[in-house]
């Protein structure tokens, strides 16, 4: 494990996150989760993540993952390239194969849910 970190540390510089910030599931938002574990196997996690209006994720980090919008909203989402506000319509899908940290915000005026999977 250690190997791999150097070489993504190497690569991405984001080996860091998964040690220091909580994961999607740990992560909530003024205290409360915004995350639930719909399948959970040896070899993957299936989260939805539910997020109504004026509600984010605190920030967190992602392992690699697949993520599909079920139901959309526009987000205010904060990384490492700054702050941007972003609509995300219902059936967009994105796919990472690096560790990644984030924190959004729906600014939007409806309720957003997400399915996100990640191979263990």
């Amino acid at each position: 494990m250690k190997y791999y970190c150097f070489l993504l540390l190497l690569i991405t510089a984001s080996c860091k996150p998964s040690q220091t910030l909580p994961d999607p599931l740990e992560a909530g938002w003024d205290g409360k989760k915004v995350c639930t574990v719909l399948s959970e196997t040896k070899s993957q996690r299936v989260l939805k993540c539910t997020f109504p209006p004026n509600v984010g994720h605190e920030k967190h980090y992602h392992k690699p993952h697949f993520g599909y919008t079920v139901s959309g909203s526009t987000f205010q989402i904060t990384n490492e390239a700054g702050t941007r506000h972003v609509p995300v319509k219902t059936g967009t899908h994105w796919s990472t194969k690096e560790l990644s940290e984030h924190h959004v915000l729906n600014t939007g005026d409806s309720t957003a849910v997400f399915l996100i999977i990640e191979a263990k």
